[in-house]
């Protein structure tokens, strides 16, 4: 009996030691996951951002390496005001919101405002290298001005440039305008902002908040590009478009400034720049190109199957004489809408190739009150798309287009597809 009752008490040991092992496998697994997490948070911390570019609106820096500082978008002006009446001119003051994206002070470069002590400033002490960067056009422009241009002047933009070489990004500043015209006639004053885009490719298009009612309106908004070479700086272009913000129609164009970085060097750090803003230039063409559609009507189900095949010779709607153009069709009943469609955007031709098929059901029989409307337009992420041209085809339509309407009445369920110029918008 004693040998038995020795194996029980064995028995009797397995279930804790089972438990201590368990215990401790549970704390280390615990312990193992913890670290795990912490590791992975440090990696994704330590990571640049899938951005191209970072906003930095009012000075205030958005990038996660700068995100520790105290300052945040709801600071108070009223202080800000006091701390700066009370400081004298001529006192060394080290602003820390005047830190650039390695947090570096600037040497001698001016800040630029909208204020009266920047009016007394010559533009020796504003631009010290504006010189290397100013192209044979803007040259001769400068120097053909009439006297009619003279008092239609559009005002000044200023910005400045620089090339970040430790995260491989192109740094734009947007300070101010100053002088610009009054767009709306009962305040005489205008709501402006800027679009900014990178030429010849276009894959950059950022814009400025709009400031309400100034005609002198201080942006200081950074945008930082990442992913452009140094090497490419120089083949491109940059184009800034100053609008009048309009709520109730199309915004107002102001001018337009063009800034070739040919011949700019950035290596040195960053680049005051000021450009007078010039009326936007509207490439005139003989026409506003062609349009190549097929039609087909079906009596017996009652349907109109329309096919955007082509466009050719569409007119440059755009600085860098590439457009972006789509097709948007609309059906009409006695005057109004009852349908639309639009095609895919076809990125930088002139010679646009759709072949895209809609079948619209029109709501009654024959096509007496029917007609249908094709509008070209220019694709633009950055504002309100462009009208390039538009045609109109039904019963009323003159030319190519009332003959081409003629044919599908008369000859039903056959496709026929013609040429048509397009129209100004």
């Amino acid at each position: 009996m004693a040998p038995i009752s020795a194996s029980r008490e064995e028995f009797d040991e397995i279930p804790t030691v089972v438990g201590i092992f368990s215990a401790f496998g549970l704390v280390f697994t615990v312990s193992l996951f913890a670290w795990i997490c912490c590791q992975r948070k440090s990696s994704k911390s330590n990571k640049t951002p899938p951005y191209k570019f970072v906003h930095v609106l009012k000075g205030v820096d958005i990038y996660p390496e700068n995100l520790n500082s105290k300052k945040k978008f709801g600071a108070d002006d009223k202080s800000e005001a006091k701390s700066k009446s009370v400081m004298p001119k001529n006192s060394l003051h080290l602003d820390l919101e005047k830190r650039d994206l390695n947090g570096n002070f600037p040497k001698t470069t001016p800040k630029i405002q909208s204020s009266p002590d920047l009016e007394k400033l010559t533009p020796k002490h504003f631009v010290e290298r504006e010189k290397d960067s100013i192209s044979p056009e803007s040259l001769k422009s400068n120097t053909s001005l009439s006297s009619e241009e003279k008092q239609d002047k559009l005002g000044t933009l200023f910005f400045s440039l620089e090339y970040n070489f430790e995260k491989k990004a192109f740094v734009v500043n947007i300070k101010e305008a100053r002088g610009l015209p009054a767009m709306d006639e009962q305040s005489m004053t205008s709501d402006p902002y800027i679009k900014m885009t990178i030429l010849p490719e276009k894959k950059h298009k950022v814009k400025t908040r709009v400031l309400r009612k100034t005609l002198d309106p201080a942006f200081d908004e950074t945008f930082t590009f990442y992913g452009i070479p140094y090497s490419q700086v120089q083949d491109l272009i940059l184009h800034f478009m100053i609008l009048s913000f309009d709520r109730f129609s199309r915004d107002d164009i102001i001018g337009e400034v063009l800034i070739p970085l040919e011949g700019i060097e950035l290596s040195d750090g960053r680049m005051l720049m000021n450009r007078e803003i010039i009326k936007r230039n509207v490439r005139k063409s003989s026409g506003r190109g062609e349009l190549l559609i097929s039609l087909c009507y079906q009596s017996t189900t009652n349907t109109l199957t329309v096919v955007v095949l082509k466009a050719r010779h569409l007119p440059k709607a755009d600085v860098s004489g590439l457009s972006d153009p789509y097709v948007k069709v609309n059906l009409y009943h006695a005057k109004k809408r009852i349908s639309k469609k639009k095609t895919h955007v076809k990125k930088c031709t002139p010679n646009a190739v759709f072949n895209e098929l809609f079948v619209f059901d029109i709501p009654c029989e024959g096509l007496e009150d029917i007609s249908i409307e094709f509008l070209v337009l220019d694709s633009d992420r950055g504002s309100r798309n462009e009208i390039i041209g538009r045609l109109t085809l039904g019963a009323s339509a003159e030319g190519t287009s009332g003959e081409h309407w003629k044919e599908i009445c008369e000859y039903p369920r056959r496709q026929i597809a013609k040429w048509h110029m397009l129209c100004d918008g």
